[in-house]
């Protein structure tokens, strides 16, 4: 791995709680497509603790995969990196996946992103797959933390097609697609996991 990729401090912070609940949900073999990449942080930590999944990380920037196959360098089980958009549809050929998992893009996507990630996380998921979400999100009768409404002002200051989603307007787009809200699971510094499976 390179000394000068980049470093996400969220990734460091995060890793260990989102790979908790992700050994839960899935079993030691299974075949997983990361949608949003990033750094490739995730990619590698999980890939190094889960030697079983087989990790296919994605990213809409192709200038960040070298990054991310930095990162990853040495790890058998994650697979080079891909330019994923997820607005491209259909997304690339791939095999099916046990699970999609997306971290901390919904928020700072414009919102026909939501639609397009759970259409074509149904596209590609085998018949008992999950989609499983990670970020900050609003829930209807849940008060929101200041700090995630400090987040979401700044969210939209900055680009007004931004901001911290609601998990029912989330979970709608999914039932369109095919997948239902199966859990909500309460992370570390106000974030959840939404998991979704197939509602047939």
């Amino acid at each position: 791995m390179t000394p000068n990729r980049s470093r996400s401090p969220a990734a460091d912070r995060n890793r260990e709680p989102i790979l908790a609940v992700l050994q839960r949900l899935l079993p030691p073999q299974a075949g997983v497509l990361e949608i949003a990449s990033g750094t490739g942080q995730h990619a590698a930590h999980f890939g190094a603790a889960m030697p079983g999944w087989d990790w296919q990380p994605t990213d809409a920037d192709a200038g960040a995969l070298p990054d991310i196959d930095a990162w990853c360098a040495g790890l058998p089980n994650v697979r080079p990196a891909l330019a994923l958009d997820v607005l491209s549809m259909p997304w690339p050929a791939t095999r099916r996946c046990d699970a999609v998992f997306c971290a901390n893009m919904l928020h700072i996507s414009p919102w026909p992103t939501c639609a397009a990630l759970v259409q074509g996380a149904a596209s590609v998921l085998a018949p008992s797959g999950l989609l499983v979400t990670y970020g900050p999100y609003l829930q209807d009768g849940v008060a929101t933390s200041p700090g995630n409404l400090a987040f979401d002002a700044s969210l939209r200051q900055r680009n007004a097609a931004w901001g911290i989603r609601r998990v029912e307007d989330v979970s709608v787009e999914a039932v369109r697609a095919g997948l239902q809200l199966q859990e909500t699971v309460a992370m570390p510094a106000n974030n959840l996991m939404l998991v979704f499976a197939r509602t047939g």
